[in-house]
């Protein structure tokens, strides 16, 4: 009779492969599903009762920024608490390596604006024993984890490692350069690299640089992006993560599609997103996805499900970044926002933008926060004078006084020495639209969680139990068969995961135990605050209800959402081990 390391009893096994719900015991043994159904093949060390539980493949997020994170927090929660059990770092080209020890500065400062990562506790919890792409991935391997993660080529580190900052910002790559670029990119695919990663959104870019300028990829042109495609040609492996801007429809796709044939090999593209009323926002995308598969290139689409609220203070918010007039006040020290916000220029500015119905600006403020006159004035940093302001909107507030509501924002935030926050209403969710974006298209997966960045701002991280409890259990829009393909064995295959993505004898064994009726997100909407990160910082969270339990590679993280100290974690280099 074979020892077992776990015996999950009684539960409901949704495998993730579309097969229909069943009730089998599930066996575990060296951190692989040994059986499924049948006779028990001997005692188990550990037995967890999955009676009225589901059981199913671990969640895989392939976009994530807890490239810093991973260092002091193994599990990369919030996601490790939501079921996740495999992560893609590296994504939208931003992260750490290669760097040179000169840049390291550099390379946390451009992180602490466009993805919002406090640079305290950049300092403080990553160790830097690295420079190249191999040291890198070594010190990865190292590190203790409680999720398994795979590593994408950040784009923005290569071209800076290779040209230097200020090349890399204001022209193409030379030859010489390019072959440079391509042969560390070989390099890093040597060492278990599973592909590379970019951001591409223009000048004008949503996430913008420590300067206030685009990210190095923002602007870098297609023959520099190409030139690193031809290496996963060249290799037959890797794939590519690309957040592209589309406001030159027609050229932007065109030149995804030409990327996906350079290739040959799986793009994922960011993102996918409905908007409350118009289907044509998410079919038109869908409708591309669908022409593009027809003529045999591998593109998938990440798609935007998540419904979490942003709060957030004009201390530290980037993402009107897109609005240069924006940007301009909120760049700078904490002394130079102070003075610009008090600026009557910069606040002409701001609300001749405001006035002059820019549909760029009001598309990303739909999406992130709300326009201005939505907002709600949610904590005012202990001010006694703006205390009545509390719970009213700055729309109302502006009306009241008669005053613009650019004007209420900039006040108050001064006043309070710009922790003054402020919280973007729920304005609901179209469930079939968000139904129609998945079950549409054979090549569409949830995710887009952003797991690791904006911390203090919203708690994508949590898509995955959202999902289920709403898309699944409280709609009835998707079936748990579907949910799971979409969530663990799809984002596997796209991803290049070699043994996971399903519950089959002989994978890895990454599962979760759930019950969908105890599902949640707790608190709802936009979490709580919590001071955990090194140097003290703060973030938002959204701990998980309902998971009875989480294992990675055969033994469990947590344990009815108590943490066990257990890190079975694996850098997955080209998606195996």
């Amino acid at each position: 009779m074979a020892d077992i390391d776990i015996h999950i009893k009684g539960g409901t096994v949704v495998d993730g492969a579309r097969t229909p719900r069943y009730q089998a015991d599930v066996w575990i043994k060296d951190g692989k599903i040994l059986q499924i159904g049948g006779a028990s093949p001997g005692a188990a060390k550990q037995t967890i009762d999955a009676d009225g539980l589901i059981v199913a493949p671990g969640f895989v997020d392939l976009h994530t920024h807890y490239d810093a994170q991973i260092r002091w927090d193994p599990y990369c929660s919030i996601s490790g608490w939501h079921g996740v059990t495999s992560v893609v770092l590296g994504n939208c080209g931003f992260g750490f390596a290669p760097v040179k020890a000169a840049e390291r500065e550099r390379a946390m400062l451009m992180m602490t604006r466009t993805e919002a990562i406090p640079l305290e506790s950049m300092k403080q919890g990553m160790p830097w024993d690295w420079e190249t792409i191999p040291e890198y991935l070594d010190s990865l391997e190292r590190a203790p984890k409680g999720v398994n993660c795979i590593q994408y080529l950040p784009t923005t580190s290569l071209m800076v490692y290779v040209m230097g900052l200020e090349a890399a910002k204001t022209r193409p790559a030379t030859d010489a350069e390019k072959a440079e670029m391509k042969r560390l990119l070989h390099e890093g695919m040597d060492a278990g690299l599973c592909g590379f990663s970019l951001q591409r959104l223009g000048k004008d870019s949503v996430q913008a640089d420590y300067d206030g300028g685009p990210m190095v990829t923002d602007t870098m042109c297609d023959a520099d992006i190409l030139n690193l495609a031809e290496v996963l040609r060249e290799r037959g492996e890797g794939f590519i993560q690309i957040t592209q801007s589309t406001g030159n429809i027609k050229g932007d796709l065109a030149f995804l599609e030409k990327l996906a044939e350079t290739a040959q090999r799986p793009v994922l593209h960011n993102v996918i997103v409905p908007s409350r009323k118009d289907p044509k926002v998410h079919k038109r995308s869908l409708d591309w996805l669908a022409k593009v598969r027809a003529k045999g290139l591998p593109m998938y689409g990440q798609t935007g499900t998540v419904r979490s609220g942003f709060a957030y203070t004009l201390e530290n918010w980037n993402l009107y970044d897109a609005s240069p007039a924006w940007r301009a006040v909120t760049t700078g020290t904490f002394e130079e926002k102070l003075a610009k916000m008090k600026d009557p220029a910069l606040r002409k500015n701001l609300k001749g933008e405001y006035e002059s119905a820019n549909r760029k600006l009001e598309i990303i403020q739909a999406g992130v926060g709300g326009p201005v006159r939505t907002l709600i004035v949610q904590g005012v940093n202990n001010v006694p004078e703006l205390e009545k302001y509390v719970g009213k909107s700055l729309g109302d507030i502006a009306e009241e006084e008669g005053r613009h509501p650019i004007d209420v924002m900039l006040d108050m935030s001064v006043q309070g020495d710009l922790k003054v926050e402020f919280l973007g209403p729920n304005r609901g969710f179209n469930a079939d639209f968000m139904a129609e974006m998945i079950l549409d298209s054979e090549y569409t997966f949830p995710g887009v969680s952003d797991g690791g960045a904006h911390t203090k701002f919203f708690t994508g991280g949590a898509f995955t139990t959202d999902f289920l409890s709403w898309l699944v259990r409280d709609e009835s829009k998707i079936t748990l068969e579907e949910a799971h393909y979409r969530l663990s064995s799809l984002p596997a295959k796209a991803a290049g995961f070699v043994d996971r993505g399903e519950l089959k004898v002989g994978l890895a064994a990454d599962v979760v135990v759930y019950g969908l009726n105890e599902l949640a997100a707790d608190p709802e909407w936009i979490g709580e605050i919590v001071h955990d990160f090194p140097g003290n910082e703060w973030r938002r969270i959204q701990r998980a209800k309902g998971y009875h339990a989480i294992i990675v590679n055969g033994e469990t993280t947590f344990a009815d959402g108590e943490c066990t100290g257990a890190t079975p974690g694996r850098l997955l280099r080209q998606g195996r081990g």
